[in-house]
């Protein structure tokens, strides 16, 4: 189904940056990421959890080195993975240094806290010398010092500051492959931040609502928080930061994107939330669908509606669609029009006959 023109974002246009194989800015796709929880020296369980996370969708995921052991495991974990890691450093350079060596395809730091100018530098040569790019990761919870003296508590204005004088360290280096990121634990700090460095600087930009929670309340403020910049046009890749499985970062991000016509990966489904209309269990049938149809990356629609009262209409605006009927007698809708009737013990295993009918027509045409 066609987007409608009401529904287009216009998206600042950024420079271009390559992490790995993935280019981030521009008009290239916005990326979705997440981080492992795992040991890095634990290769094997960091290959599993990474190959998971990217079979979830992901486009990049950033692993922990705050270690020499960590960062030079990075050597046998890239072998194994199909997909940019970037490296997170904090404080010691050589970290960076060890980590752009051994793979890593970019390098999450904050200039300001790696020490002196001939330290930075050595990153940023290590960082040339391996086709590293590098994400200034500026966040209220570890501003510089002066800068919080300046204005007493973390503010939009004390954020921009940091990424400002960190992209000059950079800019003075002719160190120009980098994005940024001006992260808080507050919704509306981090949307004043990400508007405000948008206005001054065209590199792109990483969005995120940074220590957000558990599932549920970490999922809302994101959504809230990156969905309203998003909205804005600023934003060029994206990690939901939460208290659980990384692989749920991945689904919540890209909902977010599926959300508002961003980027379009997989089946979306528009169900009703179901009442005593509902000709057939509406819950249970969404929730089966979901797993069996997880596997298909294609772009399709697909409505499961309980009654007639919304069903036809939603129907008429997806691929595929069902809507409820009396006795067990639901109707199939392919392509916005009335295709059959579907009793309810057939209807699951029909719809994903069709889903899957549809992605290979959509391949081969």
């Amino acid at each position: 189904m066609s987007i409608r023109p009401y529904r287009d974002i216009k998206r600042k246009k950024t420079k271009v940056i390559n992490v790995g194989k993935v280019k981030i800015g521009g008009d290239n796709p916005i990326s979705v990421q997440s981080m492992t929880n795992t040991l890095t020296t634990d290769i094997k369980e960091t290959i599993i959890q990474i190959n998971e996370i990217q079979s979830e969708g992901a486009d990049l995921v950033r692993v922990s080195c705050p270690d020499e052991e960590s960062s030079k495991s990075l050597k046998e974990i890239t072998k194994h993975v199909d997909i940019p890691i970037i490296a997170d450093i904090h404080f010691h350079y050589k970290r960076a240094i060890e980590a752009a060596e051994n793979g890593a395809s970019c390098l999450r730091i904050n200039p300001g806290n790696i020490g002196d100018e001939k330290k930075i530098h050595d990153v940023l040569q290590a960082a040339k010398n391996n086709g590293c790019s590098i994400r200034i990761g500026v966040n209220a919870g570890s501003l510089e010092k002066d800068i919080l003296e300046k204005f007493k508590e973390p503010c939009p204005e004390a954020l921009v500051e940091s990424a400002l004088r960190n992209i000059k360290i950079l800019e003075d280096k002719d160190f120009f492959n980098f994005k940024i990121s001006v992260k808080s634990s507050d919704v509306f700090l981090s949307i004043g931040a990400y508007r405000q460095l948008s206005n001054v600087c065209d590199y792109p930009l990483h969005l995120g609502i940074t220590e957000a929670g558990s599932f549920i309340p970490g999922s809302i403020k994101s959504s809230i928080g990156i969905g309203s910049l998003l909205l804005d046009g600023i934003g060029d890749t994206i990690r939901i930061s939460l208290s659980d499985d990384p692989v749920k970062e991945i689904k919540i991000g890209n909902e977010i994107l599926k959300s508002l016509n961003l980027r379009n990966r997989g089946v979306k489904i528009i169900s009703c939330p179901s009442c005593a209309r509902q000709g057939f269990e509406v819950i249970d049938t969404v929730k089966i669908l979901e797993k069996k149809l997880s596997h298909i990356k294609t772009p399709i629609t697909l409505s499961i509606i309980g009654c007639v009262v919304n069903g036809p209409g939603e129907a008429a605006q997806t691929d595929i669609g069902i809507t409820g009927g009396k006795k067990g007698s639901n109707m199939l809708y392919l392509s916005g029009v009335q295709s059959e009737k579907v009793s309810t013990e057939d209807m699951i295993n029909k719809v994903v006959l069709e889903v899957e009918k549809k992605v290979s027509e959509l391949k081969n045409s």
